[in-house]
């Protein structure tokens, strides 16, 4: 796996202390940096209807390799599925970026979270925050949105995780 992304909660400290500036700063304060993402033949990796803004499934991948793979709850510890999350919604926030051309007119409306995880796994919800908590971070109340976090029997390229998101201009 790659180089971990700070803890989860460092990400709302950003914002409720008060870390000056766009939120292309806040993301630069967390020595982060959105990602390119490959073209796809068979999809895009975001279609616009009137204001909104629909955001593929994105999985965790990193410079095109996919960071992690299995359920969680049986190969996949809660911790890593929550950095593999992180890595998830940078890279829809690369996607809106496109479709909009600039982190600061992002807004996101709603994310989905799918976690391929054990039946009796429960946190779901705990991977989600992971992908919350940087959004909120980076992008302020325009990072806040309604959200469904959901336990699946598998993904593609048997990705632990795989996040989905609607967004509108800020």
């Amino acid at each position: 796996m790659s180089t971990p992304i700070a803890p989860a909660d460092s990400r709302i400290e950003l914002v409720a202390n008060g870390v000056s500036g766009s939120p292309s700063d806040r993301l630069r304060a967390l020595n982060l940096e959105l990602p390119g993402l490959a073209d796809n033949a068979y999809y895009l990796h975001h279609s616009s209807v009137d204001s909104s803004i629909y955001i593929s499934g994105q999985l965790p991948y990193k410079d095109g390799e996919l960071l992690g793979t299995g359920i969680v709850g049986l190969d996949v510890e809660l911790d890593a599925a929550q950095e593999l999350a992180r890595h998830a919604v940078l890279n829809a926030l690369a996607a809106a970026v496109q479709a909009l051309g600039d982190l600061d007119r992002v807004r996101v409306v709603q994310m989905l979270v799918f976690v391929a995880s054990t039946p009796d796994f429960g946190l779901q919800s705990q991977v989600a925050n992971a992908a919350s908590d940087l959004l909120i971070g980076v992008l302020g109340d325009n990072g806040r949105h309604a959200r469904t976090a959901i336990g699946v029997a598998g993904l593609p390229r048997n990705s632990p995780v795989e996040i989905q998101m609607v967004c509108t201009e800020a």
